[in-house]
């Protein structure tokens, strides 16, 4: 690669220059239009609003709510649990093996997809068939 050789990784499009004439078709009041508060620099009104009428979110009730106590847990498969590298899996071995990005308030195993390995889990909670299935394979479900 020489210095003489080196292009743009892709065309950059040439930004319009507006207010260059009238002959640019985009000369005088620069695609503006005439006067009004859009016309002016820096004008523009806020995102919601409409004129001074009650805007749609404020005219919408409230509802619902955002429960501050709510666990979100991570729901793992029995297929996730098959690229496990440990066989004592928990929260914490998952993200170190790259098998979940994060743990939040801990782990719920789900039996779905087919687990072929004895492994020991600690998990927050396990449905019924994901207990069974791990526990006829020979290993243990902990309830942390």
């Amino acid at each position: 690669m020489k210095l003489d050789e080196i292009k743009p990784a892709q065309k950059t499009k040439t930004r319009t220059r507006v207010g260059r004439g009238v002959g640019s078709g985009l000369g005088k009041t620069s695609g503006r239009g005439h006067k009004g508060q859009k016309a002016r620099s820096g004008g523009g009104v806020r995102r919601g609003f409409e004129g001074g009428q009650t805007p749609l979110y404020r005219r919408l009730p409230k509802r619902g709510f955002n429960n501050i106590h709510a666990k979100n847990y991570t729901e793992i498969t029995l297929t996730m649990l098959n690229k496990s590298v440990s066989d004592d899996v928990t929260a914490e071995s998952l993200v170190k093996d790259g098998v979940i990005s994060k743990a939040n308030d801990g782990i719920v195993v789900i039996a779905t997809g087919k687990l072929e390995k004895k492994v020991n889990v600690k998990a927050v909670k396990f449905t019924k068939k994901a207990k069974e299935q791990i526990e006829a394979l020979g290993g243990k479900a902990e309830v942390i």
